[in-house]
């Protein structure tokens, strides 16, 4: 592995004070609550209100006027965010003077309003995750999503509630997912279009994003978009929309199913952000179906943001915490994979690893391109 991307070294070393040490551990044992306060900031427009007021600042009392809030709870609030640095005192407050400090937007707290990355992730985990992780503990025992239950008790995993989902949730779900997909698109059509390539299956297509955007790329190719029954609907949607209905089809089924079929001798197979769904034995028995219907000459292209391949800390960071959701509301058996152990995983199918390109997008996505042995 590249070391470049990567620094072990920052787990093997505990040299952080032991009075750091302590603070670190009260924003663990108080993140609820700062979380929820951030929340509650922004909702109420109070964060907007302060970044508005730019380098002057704005007061306690202003703030309660232009937003209906008491000077309560707008108390209590830019207190805990001046704690997190969400916001800070202008260069004229007066210190132990409430009536005359006023606040101005950190640059933590421009992250959370203006930041697009912050934002995708910080909405996700309020309407996706938020209240189904009190679960995770009981996830981890039972090897089930235990908190998916909290969007009823009938779904076996996310994706098959996905069309069913609350509107808020379903737009924070597939922001996210577009949002760590979509951003690598630019760079990836170039290496799969470097070789004439005029029919490609996409498995677990989704909303046919990819789809769409091949076949805006390349004026002759088709896609076979497989996926679940109420994604392959919004995706034919999609697909319709678009005006590609006559360029891409669909295999509806759940890929681990025997019944489910996929086209035989593709130019290529696409796989985006879709194996990271799956547990590792999982993904060996949808590569080993996907090695049954290639050819030696079929490309097998894998988009996924692995953990371990990351450029900045916050983005492995992002991803580590990712794996969580998958704990308790996805599956319970899948995460954010390691480099080796996603390559080994699909090269015990039956595949070697022709090209690995790293750094796609800002998210440092890893495009990896497999053919069958």
């Amino acid at each position: 592995m590249d070391s470049c991307f990567f620094d072990y070294g920052k787990f093997k070393s505990d040299k952080i004070k032991a009075v750091d040490a302590k603070f670190e551990a009260q924003k663990i044992a108080f993140a609820p609550l700062c979380f929820q306060a951030v929340r509650a900031m922004l909702e109420l427009g109070i964060m907007q209100k302060i970044s508005d007021s730019g380098t002057n600042g704005i007061s306690a009392s202003e703030l309660a006027e232009k937003t209906n809030i008491s000077i309560y709870g707008i108390g209590v609030l830019c207190e805990m965010a001046l704690g997190m640095n969400v916001i800070k005192l202008s260069e004229d407050s007066v210190p132990g003077s409430a009536e005359k400090e006023k606040f101005v937007l950190g640059k933590i707290g421009w992250m959370l309003l203006e930041d697009d990355l912050t934002k995708v992730n910080f909405w996700f985990v309020n309407d996706i995750c938020y209240e189904g992780a009190w679960n995770l503990k009981e996830s981890i025992e039972n090897g089930k999503p235990e908190g998916l239950k909290v969007f009823g008790e009938k779904w076996k995993t996310i994706y098959d509630a996905l069309s069913s989902l609350p509107e808020r949730a379903k737009k924070s779900w597939f922001d996210f997912d577009h949002f760590y997909s979509d951003i690598a698109f630019a760079d990836a059509l170039p290496i799969v279009f470097q070789k004439k390539t005029g029919t490609i299956t996409d498995i677990g297509g989704n909303t046919a994003k990819w789809a769409v955007a091949c076949c805006r790329y390349n004026p002759s190719v088709k896609i076979t978009i497989v996926d679940l029954p109420g994604q392959t609907a919004v995706a034919e949607k999609n697909a319709e929309s678009a005006g590609f209905s006559d360029r891409i089809g669909f295999c509806t089924g759940n890929i681990l199913e025997e019944s489910t079929q996929l086209p035989l001798s593709p130019d290529a197979v696409w796989m985006s952000q879709f194996l990271d769904c799956f547990s590792l034995s999982d993904v060996t028995k949808i590569l080993e179906k996907v090695h049954k219907a290639s050819t030696k000459e079929t490309d097998v292209y894998v988009l996924e943001p692995l953990w371990d391949m990351q450029r900045f800390a916050a983005s492995s960071y992002s991803l580590a915490a990712t794996s969580l959701y998958f704990t308790c509301m996805a599956n319970g058996t899948s995460k954010m994979y390691r480099y080796e152990e996603l390559v080994s995983a699909i090269c015990d199918a039956g595949f070697e690893l022709k090209t690995a390109h790293h750094n796609l997008g800002s998210n440092a996505y890893s495009l990896l391109v497999f053919r069958k042995i």
